[in-house]
């Protein structure tokens, strides 16, 4: 078993990352015409020859970049937080900036954040597989791959994580971010009740480790209501969101993107379900109308979690016009 997932997961590693580079330039073109790297001020990077992406909540004339110049850029922050021996805190604000803009702090999607998955892994790779550095450069290739829909990809990393994790004895904490990713993978996948034993199992261990009022918790409670939707457990879902709801609003704030996509779920779970009253749907598109200026202020309207939010209002408007049209 072990022979076969490392086999899986060096044919992962081996895929060529300049194609992957290609198609991320083509897929942010238009937006970074006419436009420089904040970082080099070039357009066109001087060694690698490479275009622009911007793919976070940045707009107008900002963040736009070459992947090379936010991975060299990440590359020396991390290696000063090493060499200076910083801290842990100093050492996980440095580490984000190979996942989350130092502009907008909002996280990367779409082919920027697979794209600077692969420079990540790439950096570490040979590392010890002890190395803290590695592991988590192994968790942002699955996490970027996830991202882009290569999500077979993703699962073999992810399923290569776990078992590395598990054999070098590490800690509890890690090895509960890995089982949360692949039961991501595994949802995305349709291996909708694999994904949710899992997510069931995960949950509780996170609630024991952490509390109700830790971010990863929060996250969590997101993933399984996510998970019980689409398994259309729609009333635990909606009893998990009532509880964990008020926690992320006292906690993290109501425009934090995960208050937000807690909301958002949570209007999903009521015009969803069968059962739902005429009152449910209305709650549903209200509170889904109210999010919409919210998302968009905090991370423009192009950004993959505001069209997320608008797509589930546009869902529940029709299901509030399909369901007053039979109660005439």
């Amino acid at each position: 078993m072990g022979a076969e997932r490392g086999s899986r997961f060096s044919h992962v590693v081996l895929n060529p990352r300049r194609g992957r580079m290609r198609a991320t330039e083509q897929a942010c073109a238009e937006d970074t015409k006419g436009q420089t790297c904040y970082i080099c001020t070039q357009a066109l990077h001087w060694k690698t020859k490479e275009g622009l992406v911007r793919g976070c909540a940045c707009r107008g004339t900002a963040g736009f970049a070459h992947v090379s110049c936010l991975a060299e850029q990440a590359k020396i922050l991390f290696a000063e937080a090493e060499e200076d021996n910083l801290g842990l805190k100093v050492r996980n604000v440095r580490w984000a900036r190979w996942d989350t803009c130092s502009l907008c702090e909002q996280y990367y999607h779409s082919v920027v954040a697979c794209a600077l998955g692969w420079a990540c892994w790439k950096t570490y790779v040979g590392r010890p597989e002890t190395d803290w550095a590695r592991q988590a450069a192994m968790t942002q290739l699955g996490n970027g791959l996830y991202i882009a829909d290569y999500n077979e990809d993703s699962l073999s990393v992810g399923e290569a994580e776990l078992a590395t994790l598990r054999r070098i004895g590490a800690a509890e904490e890690s090895i509960l971010g890995a089982q949360s990713n692949l039961a991501s993978t595994y949802q995305a996948l349709g291996r909708t009740e694999q994904a949710l034993s899992m997510r069931r199992e995960h949950y509780a261990q996170r609630l024991k480790l952490s509390g109700e009022e830790d971010e990863e918790s929060i996250r969590e409670a997101i993933c399984y209501a996510m998970d019980l939707i689409d398994s259309s457990l729609f009333e635990e879902a909606k009893a998990l969101l009532r509880k964990t709801m008020p926690v992320a609003r006292r906690v993290l704030g109501e425009s934090h993107e995960l208050t937000l996509k807690m909301r958002c779920n949570f209007a999903e779970a009521l015009y969803e379900d069968p059962d739902a009253t005429l009152d449910d749907i209305r709650e549903a598109a209200t509170t889904l109308e109210d999010m919409v200026p919210t998302a968009r202020r905090v991370f423009g309207g192009t950004n993959p979690i505001a069209e997320g939010i608008e797509e589930s209002l546009r869902d529940a408007r029709a299901a509030l016009r399909a369901r007053e049209a039979t109660s005439k």
